[in-house]
C-alpha cells in the first residue's frame, strides 16, 4: 500500500513540476515582450526630446583620423558646464 501512494505523490509531484514550469516560461516571455514595449517607447521619447535627432554632426575628425567630440550615449543632449576654445 505504501508503494502506491508514493507513486501517486511522484505522479502529482511531477505534474506540479511541469505547471511550474510552463508557468515560469510564461512569465519569461511576458517580461521579454514588457522590456521590449518599454525599449521601444524609450526610443520614441528620445526621438520627440530631441535625443538622437535635431540636424547636429556627432563627432568631427581631426587631421590624424581620429574623432572628437561623439556622443558618449545617454537620454537627451549632452550639455556641457564649460567650454573651452582651441587655439
Amino acid at each position: 500500500m505504501g508503494a502506491v501512494v508514493s507513486c501517486i505523490e511522484s505522479i502529482f509531484r511531477t505534474i506540479g513540476s511541469v505547471i511550474m514550469a510552463i508557468v515560469s516560461g510564461i512569465g519569461s516571455i511576458l517580461t521579454a515582450i514588457i522590456n521590449g514595449i518599454v525599449a521601444f517607447f524609450g526610443i520614441i521619447v528620445s526621438f520627440l526630446t530631441c535625443g538622437y535627432c535635431g540636424g547636429r554632426r556627432h563627432g568631427t575628425t581631426t587631421g590624424t583620423g581620429t574623432t572628437t567630440g561623439t556622443r558618449r550615449g545617454g537620454w537627451g543632449r549632452r550639455r556641457h558646464a564649460t567650454t573651452t576654445s582651441r587655439i
